[in-house]
C-alpha cells in the first residue's frame, strides 16, 4: 500500500482488459497505486480492483480524435495534474482467415494505418499530451514492444511486427527528448507469453501440423533457454520495476523478457 504520508501514485495503462495489461493492473493496484485504464471496451464487471469502473476510459486508439478526447478526460481526472507512470500496452495484430499471419503483399493500406495508429501513434500522442503531468512527478513511460519486431514471426503479421519495431525505435527517441524533463522512457520486449491469444495460436498450430497441443507447445518453446512460455505476471513485475525509483538510472532501455528467445534465434 502507499505510505501513510505519501500521496497515492497514479498509473495510466492502455490495453488493460486481458493478458499482460490485466496482470499489470493487478500488480500496481495491489501495491496501492491508483490505476486509470483505457481500452476500446467498457469496463469488465469481473475485474478485481475497486475503483476500476470509475477510473476506466473507453477510447478508440485507432482514432486520433478519440485519443485526443481521452487525453482531455484523463487530464480532468488527475489530481493535482500529476501522472507517475504511463504504460503503452494496447496493440492489435490482424489475422487472415484461420488465424494466419498477413504479409506485406496482402496487408491493405487501411490495415497498415489502423495497426500503426493503435500500436505506434497512440503511445506518442498519449505521452506528448500528458507530458506536463509526467514532468510534474518525474514520471516514467513504459512502451510494450514484442520479439516480433526483430524477426519474421510465424503468427504476427507484417503490420504488427513493423509497428513494434517502430515502437522500439520511438522509445529511444522519446528517451532522448523526455529525459531532460526528468521523465524516463523505456520499453519491455516480451517473448511468448501465456495469454488467450497465444492459446488460440497454439491450437491453430497443432491443428495445422497434426500435433497434440503439448507437442506444439514444445516446438514453440524450443528456442527459449528456459523451455517454457512466460507468464503475464512476469511481464507485470518488469513494468513495475521500470516505473519505480529502483530504475532511476534506466533510460532508453529495451528489456528483453523472453526466456532467451531473442538471443538464441
Amino acid at each position: 500500500m502507499a505510505a501513510a504520508n505519501q500521496p497515492q501514485r497514479t498509473l495510466l495503462l492502455t490495453g488493460a482488459s486481458r493478458g499482460i495489461g490485466h496482470a499489470t493492473v493487478k500488480r500496481f493496484s495491489a501495491a496501492g497505486w491508483r490505476v486509470i485504464t483505457c481500452s476500446r471496451h467498457p469496463f469488465p464487471e469481473n475485474c478485481p480492483w475497486e475503483m476500476g469502473p470509475e477510473d476506466h476510459i473507453q477510447v478508440d486508439l485507432a482514432s486520433p480524435a478519440s485519443t485526443q478526447e481521452a487525453i482531455a478526460e484523463i487530464k480532468k481526472r488527475l489530481a493535482h495534474g500529476e501522472l507517475h507512470a504511463l504504460v503503452n500496452n494496447a496493440a492489435i495484430s490482424p489475422k487472415a482467415e484461420g488465424g494466419a499471419r498477413i504479409g506485406t503483399i496482402d496487408t491493405t493500406l487501411d490495415t497498415w494505418e489502423h495497426v500503426f495508429h493503435v500500436n505506434f501513434f497512440a503511445p506518442i500522442m498519449l505521452a506528448r499530451g500528458l507530458v506536463d503531468e509526467l514532468k510534474a512527478t518525474k514520471g516514467s513511460v513504459v512502451n510494450v514492444t514484442s520479439i516480433a519486431g526483430s524477426r519474421v514471426h510465424p503468427f504476427a503479421g507484417a503490420a504488427y511486427a513493423t509497428s513494434k519495431a517502430a515502437l522500439a525505435a520511438l522509445t529511444r527517441e522519446m528517451a532522448f527528448d523526455f529525459g531532460p524533463l526528468g521523465v524516463r522512457v523505456n520499453a519491455i520486449n516480451p517473448g511468448s507469453i501465456v495469454t488467450e491469444r497465444l492459446k488460440l495460436r497454439l491450437r491453430t498450430l497443432a491443428a495445422e501440423q497434426g500435433l497434440e497441443e503439448a507437442e506444439a507447445a514444445r516446438a514453440m518453446t524450443r528456442a527459449s533457454r528456459v523451455a517454457r512460455f512466460g507468464d503475464p505476471t512476469e511481464i507485470a513485475r518488469a513494468v513495475a520495476f521500470l516505473a519505480s525509483p529502483q530504475a532511476s538510472y534506466v533510460q532508453g532501455a529495451l528489456l528483453d523478457i523472453d526466456g532467451g528467445q531473442t538471443r538464441t534465434l
